[in-house]
C-alpha cells in the first residue's frame, strides 16, 4: 500500500462506495491521464472505458482546454453571479443557448447534475405559482428513474437501492411504467410496439384525470443511464412531448448523462426533433475537467419570473460557485472543439463498431441483453438468458468482470449486474475496438469459470 493509498482509506469517504470493502482490497491511485487512458502511481496503463464516470468528453489533457483554464486563471479564478457579471458565463450561455434544442433561450448555472435537476423542480414548481395556477404542484416521473443525489432530486428518482432508505425525507411523486421493453413484465405484450402504445397510453390517461395538479414530467430521454443502460422505444419522447403540451405540463428532460454527444446527436431531444420547456446538463458540459451544471429554460418559463421587487417572483436559488469563470472557460473550449472537429459527425463510425461488439457480446451464454445507444452501452448478465433468471447478487459477477478487466488495462464499472461502457467520444475506431476486445476476454474468463462450476465470490466494493 503506497502513502497516497493509505491516506485514503485513513481519511476519504467514497461516493456510492461500502467502504468495508474497499478498505480491504488493494485500490488504484490514478496520477495521470493522457488521450483516453489513465495511468496509476505504479506506471500501469488503462483505457479509461467510462470517461471518468461519464465526464470525459475529448481526451485527458487536451491541450485546448488545457489553454483556456490557464489563460481564465490570469484573469480571475471566481466572481460571483449574485449581482455582477463574468465574461465567460455570459459567452458560454451564448454558446449553450446556440446549440441548445429550439426553444431554451436561458440558462440558469449551478454545480453540477444534482442540482441542475434541482433548480429545474423548483422552476416548474414556483412557473405554475407565477401562472395563478398554484394546483399544479406535483411531479410525474418514470420507474427505474435516476436524477441525482439532493433531496428533490432523488424525489423524482426511482431506484430503489439508491432511494429507498430516505423516502421519509421526499415530496411523493406519479410513477410511469418504466418504458425498457427487455425488462417489462406486462402481461399480453407481445412487441416493443405495443409496449410503446402501452406507455404512451398510461401517460395519457393519467393526465387527463390529473394534468390539473401536475406541474412537470421529467425524464431521461432515450436512455435511464444510472438504472443500468435502459434503453426507450423509438417514439418514446416525443410521445411524451406530445403528450405534456397537449395537456398543459411542463417537460423537464434530464440531459446530464446523455447530451454533449453521447447518444450519437448532440442531444438526446435531437434524435425525435423534440424541444423540451426545460433541459439539465452536467457531466460532459466542460469536457471532464471541472463541475459545473446547467438548467436551460424557454423564455416562457423565464418571463413569468419577472417582476417588480416587490412581488416577490424572484427564482430564490443559487450556489457560491454559480457560473465559475474557469468552469465556463472550460466549457467553451469544449464546445469550441465540437465544432472544430466536426465531432458528432465522425460518430458513426465508432458507433459502428459498438454496435459489432454488442452483437458479438449478445451470442454469449451469459449476457441476457448488450444493447447500445449511440456511444452508450450496457452488458447485462443472466444466468440463464431465455428465462432472464439473474445471477444472485451476492456474487456480485458484473464486478467481478470489471475487477478483471483492470488486469487486461480497461476501466470500466457496473450496476448491479450490467456493465457499463462509454468512452471518451475522442476514442478512435481502433481504440474503442482494443477497448471491447478487453473486456470480452475479461468476460469470457469469468464466464469459464462459471461453466467449471467455480464461481468466485467476487469483492468489489465500488460497484454500484
Amino acid at each position: 500500500m503506497n502513502k497516497w493509498e493509505k491516506m485514503d482509506k485513513d481519511y476519504i469517504w467514497h461516493p456510492f462506495t461500502q467502504m468495508k470493502g474497499w478498505n480491504e482490497n488493494e485500490q488504484l491511485v490514478i496520477e495521470r491521464g493522457e488521450g483516453v487512458k489513465l495511468y496509476d502511481t505504479e506506471g500501469r496503463c488503462y483505457y479509461d472505458g467510462i470517461s471518468s464516470l461519464w465526464v470525459n468528453i475529448h481526451g485527458h489533457r487536451r491541450p485546448e482546454i488545457d489553454k483556456a483554464i490557464k489563460d481564465q486563471l490570469d484573469e480571475i479564478a471566481h466572481s460571483t453571479l449574485l449581482g455582477l457579471i463574468n465574461k465567460p458565463s455570459a459567452e458560454f450561455a451564448e454558446k449553450l443557448v446556440a446549440v441548445a434544442p429550439v426553444g431554451l433561450k436561458k440558462v440558469f448555472y449551478s454545480d453540477d447534475g444534482s442540482t441542475a435537476v434541482e433548480a429545474a423542480v423548483k422552476i416548474a414548481f414556483q412557473y405554475w405559482q407565477h401562472k395563478g395556477r398554484p394546483e399544479k404542484q406535483g411531479f410525474i416521473n418514470l420507474g427505474d428513474s435516476y436524477h441525482g443525489d439532493t433531496v428533490g432530486a432523488v424525489s423524482v428518482g426511482n431506484i430503489d437501492v439508491f432511494h429507498k432508505v430516505y423516502k421519509p425525507l421526499l415530496f411523493s411523486t406519479n410513477k410511469m411504467t418504466c418504458p425498457s421493453y427487455y425488462h417489462s413484465k406486462l402481461k399480453g405484450i407481445k412487441s416493443e410496439n405495443e409496449f410503446l402504445k402501452y406507455c404512451l397510453q398510461e401517460l395519457e390517461n393519467y393526465l387527463k384525470e390529473n394534468s390539473g395538479q401536475i406541474a412537470a414530467m421529467i425524464i431521461e430521454p432515450l436512455v435511464q443511464a444510472a438504472a443500468g443502460m435502459l434503453m426507450q422505444p423509438k417514439g418514446y419522447i416525443k410521445g411524451v412531448r406530445e403528450l405534456t403540451k397537449k395537456y398543459d405540463v411542463l417537460l423537464i428532460v434530464d440531459e446530464v448523462a446523455t447530451g454533449f454527444g453521447r447518444t450519437g446527436k448532440m442531444w438526446a431531444c435531437d434524435n425525435e426533433d423534440i424541444s423540451p420547456d426545460l433541459m439539465t446538463l452536467s457531466k460532459g458540459i466542460t469536457g471532464g475537467y471541472l463541475p459545473l451544471g446547467a438548467t436551460l429554460a424557454t423564455d416562457e418559463i423565464y418571463n413569468a419570473f419577472l417582476g417588480e421587487p416587490t412581488e416577490y417572483k424572484t427564482f430564490y436559488h443559487g450556489h457560491s460557485y454559480t457560473g465559475n469563470p474557469l468552469a465556463c472557460a472550460a466549457g467553451i473550449a469544449s464546445l469550441d472543439i465540437f465544432q472544430k472537429e466536426d465531432v458528432i459527425a465522425n460518430l458513426p463510425p465508432k458507433m459502428a463498431v459498438i454496435a459489432k461488439h454488442m452483437a458479438k457480446m449478445n451470442e454469449m451464454k451469459y449476457v441476457g441483453e448488450a444493447r447500445q445507444c449511440g456511444m452508450l452501452a450496457g452488458i447485462e448478465l443472466m444466468l440463464d438468458k431465455e428465462e432472464k433468471k439473474t445471477f444472485a447478487p451476492e456474487l456480485l459477477m458484473a464486478g467481478g468482470i470489471c475487477q478483471r478487466a483492470r488486469s487486461h488495462g480497461l476501466i470500466v464499472r457496473n450496476i448491479g449486474d450490467v456493465i457499463i461502457f462509454m468512452p471518451p467520444l475522442a476514442s478512435s475506431v481502433a481504440e474503442i475496438e482494443d477497448m471491447l476486445s478487453k473486456l470480452e476476454q475479461a468476460m469470457q474468463e469469468v464466464f469459464a469459470k462459471v461453466d467449471a462450476g467455480k464461481i468466485t465470490v467476487y469483492s468489489d466494493p465500488c460497484a454500484f
